[in-house]
């Protein structure tokens, strides 16, 4: 008996010493951890969700099991609706995910991408089974909704901006409301086709009979422009014109009556001179090439004066009238 005390003792000993040793390692190992730079982690106590950790380097946690970490990455991911490419850049197309039907009832194959990152993890982690298959679905939801109220001419040509600013909102909210920790980064159309090669050639028919027609109304429209300045320039210079007789006839206007009133006040000084004045003037007007006589009356003889050829220096002899003499006496 006295040997097998101390060899239980022993025993003893090296047990507690071993799940000592056990103990102090899973705290040395298990109180400590670090996260990267492109990882966010979450801590977890007794299968809760208790604190979010977004800064990388050293943390410390309480030993398992009361906590431990789960560690997400805070990379974008892309989400490939309708296809699918792997590593060596061979692509499967999915073509039973991509047909939709349009606003317009035509058919067409649209396939997308969707940038999206993690930036909740404890609600990635614990509020749903599968995110990433709820995403999916969500976008399969919301390009189907808003291609189906797009007409095929915008889903094909130059409204694919605008579908997928809807597409990106839509997608958004729908994430937020189902609240799995997910955020949508972009999402971009891919590929918008038609089903078949007959279609697609009818539709590019139209395409083209509509890209000629677009181009002879913007030649129209061009010529439209062009006559209107044209017009316009026309008319400017119809108007201009017209404001610079308007306003020489009043310039006119103004000389005639401060001419008049000279003339009126010229009459009151001298109304008989002005009288006579005005006579000759307005003959000499009306009448310009006129001969000029001046007359002396005194009976049956009449004397002239040529006052017109003496004006104009003629050299031609004056002859007196018949019954005068030349010393200009009766």
């Amino acid at each position: 008996m006295g040997d097998t005390m101390p060899s239980l003792k022993r025993v003893y000993t090296i047990i507690f010493l071993s799940i000592g040793i056990v103990i102090i390692g899973l705290f040395a190992f298990t109180t400590w951890y670090t996260v990267d730079e492109s990882e966010q982690a979450v801590i977890i106590t007794f299968g809760k969700a208790e604190e979010e950790i977004n800064q990388a380097g050293l943390h410390f946690k309480w030993p398992w099991p009361i906590q431990s970490v789960e560690k997400l990455s805070k990379e974008t991911f892309s989400l490939q609706f309708g296809y699918k490419e792997n590593e060596d850049g061979e692509i499967t197309a999915f073509p039973k995910e991509t047909k939709m039907i349009t606003g317009d009832e035509n058919i067409v194959l649209a396939d997308m991408v969707v940038q999206w990152k993690i930036t909740e993890p404890a609600k990635y982690l614990y509020n749903a089974d599968n995110p990433e298959e709820i995403l999916h679905d969500a976008t399969s939801s919301s390009l189907r909704s808003i291609i189906g109220s797009s007409k095929i001419d915008d889903a094909l040509t130059s409204g694919k901006v605008e579908i997928e600013a809807d597409v990106h909102e839509l997608l958004s909210s729908l994430m937020e409301k189902y609240d799995v920790g997910i955020s949508i980064l972009a999402v971009k159309l891919q590929d918008v086709d038609l089903p078949n090669d007959e279609v697609r050639k009818a539709f590019t028919n139209v395409t083209d009979a509509r890209e000629t027609m677009n181009t002879k109304i913007n030649e129209a429209n061009k010529y439209k422009n062009k006559r209107t300045k044209e017009a316009e320039g026309e008319r400017d210079a119809m108007i201009s014109q017209a404001l610079g007789d308007k306003a020489a006839r009043i310039e006119a206007a103004k000389g005639d009556v401060a001419l008049f009133n000279a003339l009126y006040n010229e009459y009151k000084n001298a109304p008989q001179i002005t009288k006579k004045r005005l006579i000759l003037e307005t003959i000499d007007e009306v009448l310009p090439n006129a001969k000029i006589y001046i007359m002396k009356d005194d009976g049956n003889t009449l004397k002239y004066f040529p006052i017109t050829q003496i004006q104009q220096g003629s050299t031609t002899p004056i002859v007196p009238s018949e019954g005068s003499d030349t010393n200009g006496k009766q």
